[in-house]
């Protein structure tokens, strides 16, 4: 006999949360004995890399200093070594959590496609598109400004920077991660596609959003052919989700095979070294949470509270693969289950995922500027402001892009000249603190589309 649906997601959700804590806990007896060597060795050349920075910025001899320079290149090479082997070790577990996530970005370009299309076209005519589009996009900005804001309020009380007190770095040193530039050249590359197909491949969600707008609209124009068009698409979108069901049976492995590999690497003790940062940060995004859900009860009421343990499991999800993406499918499933009405969950969610990441945009002021007080560098409320700005802009469509907060912080960072090296500060906790940026964002973009549904009289009873 088959399950009832709740039961089965009762079940995959509580299947995760096992996995999770397997998970943390076999990658900890990992860290403890299988990996201990290269734990240690990657311990040691990280001290004796920070003793050479400094005996580097006291030495005047330019021929102890081009000594200086070459064991750093060597302890450098070393290190890359140690990790490449560490790295191969746990290898098994890595790829659970890898071949799950490309089976959902598999996914996601036609599913953002497919519904958006629906959405658009079943909205009618320009018009709506226009005006539900506008209330979107208001919701949406306002959603960013309060995350950027937050931040920048959060890191400025809290000051978790000032206790590193570390001395400037060479303006050489390189982070690894490539720093964007802020063009509008380069913005408008980034939001109109050459080529569809291209950015279904890439997983460009905003050029595909741009595509799917126009496409959606002018199969309404056409009429009665179109019909054909949005029955043709709208079958597409339920196979495409009925595939969504079959992979996130895969989910729970998925989370075991993520969570081993960070807690192994990384191991418990990056928690107690960064405690206060990550405490922080996480107080921070419970307080957008709070933000937010008070945000959603002004609008939709008691039903807040509903649409977030509606959401539960696409929230857990996000947070054990650290993906926002792997979370897109299940999270529009829910919310069609919760009476948002299909034709508004395929228009804002989407848009969502390129406009509304409200969890990686507060991080990006609170790391920014977390930076700048490592390295003791006074910025003014002024200055603060226009960074809030900046990132405002240059987060926009970045869902697809691999560490995109990083990314971002990198191009930001080099803006307003704030050594990009210190970035290195934050590489070993990011995938902790990505977890949290990635269940926030599906926190803020639920809200959204229930909030719009309501707008649009479109929120209706809970399904079955």
């Amino acid at each position: 006999m088959e399950l009832p649906q709740e039961s089965r997601k009762s079940r995959l959700t509580l299947y995760i949360i096992v996995a999770l804590l397997l998970g943390i806990a076999l990658g900890f007896i990992l860290n403890k004995n299988y990996l201990q060597d290269e734990n240690a060795q990657l311990d040691s050349l990280a001290l004796q890399t920070l003793q050479l920075q400094a005996q580097h910025l006291a030495e005047t001899d330019s021929s102890t200093m081009l000594t200086l320079e070459a064991t750093k290149k060597a302890l450098s090479k070393k290190q890359s070594e140690l990790l490449s082997s560490r790295d191969k070790k746990i290898e098994p577990f890595s790829l659970l959590a890898d071949i799950f996530l490309r089976l959902i970005k598999m996914i996601v370009a036609p599913l953002v496609f497919t519904t958006l299309v629906v959405g658009v076209a079943k909205l009618g005519d320009i018009n709506s598109v226009g005006r539900i589009g506008g209330k979107t996009l208001l919701w949406f900005l306002g959603a960013s400004l309060t995350s950027l804001l937050l931040g920048m309020i959060m890191v400025n009380l809290f000051k978790p920077g000032e206790a590193m007190n570390l001395p400037l770095p060479d303006v050489g040193e390189s982070t690894g991660i490539v720093s964007v530039k802020l063009t509008l050249k380069e913005f408008l590359y980034h939001v109109f596609p050459a080529s569809v197909i291209d950015a279904m491949a890439k997983n460009e969600i905003l050029q595909i959003v741009v595509f799917s707008l126009f496409f959606g609209v002018a199969t309404a124009a056409i009429g009665e052919q179109g019909k054909v068009i949005i029955t043709f698409m709208d079958a597409a979108a339920h196979v495409i989700l009925k595939v969504t069901g079959y992979v996130m049976n895969l989910a729970p492995v998925a989370v075991f095979g993520a969570m081993t590999a960070i807690v192994a690497k990384q191991g418990l003790i990056i928690l107690k070294t960064y405690s206060i940062f990550i405490g922080e940060f996480y107080f921070g995004l419970l307080v957008l949470w709070a933000v937010l859900i008070f945000a959603g009860f002004i609008v939709i009421g008691k039903r807040v509270i509903k649409l977030i343990k509606q959401v539960k499991e696409p929230i857990i999800l996000a947070f054990s693969t650290s993906s926002s993406e792997a979370a897109f499918p299940k999270t529009m499933e829910e919310l069609q289950k919760f009476g948002c009405k299909d034709k508004i969950v395929s228009f804002v969610l989407p848009l969502g995922y390129s406009f509304n990441l409200d969890g990686s945009m507060m991080y990006m002021t609170f790391a920014a500027l977390f930076i700048a007080q490592s390295y003791g560098i006074e910025l003014s409320f002024a200055t603060q402001i226009s960074m809030l700005l900046v990132l405002m802009l240059t987060s926009k469509g970045i869902a697809g892009v691999p560490r995109a907060s990083l990314v971002v912080i990198a191009g930001t960072l080099a803006t307003f000249n704030i050594p990009e090296a210190g970035l290195a500060l934050l590489l070993g906790i990011d995938p902790l603190l990505d977890m949290g940026r990635s269940a926030t964002n599906v926190v803020g973009n639920s809200i959204a589309t229930a909030v719009v549904s309501k707008w649009e009289n479109a929120l209706e009873k809970p399904a079955d």
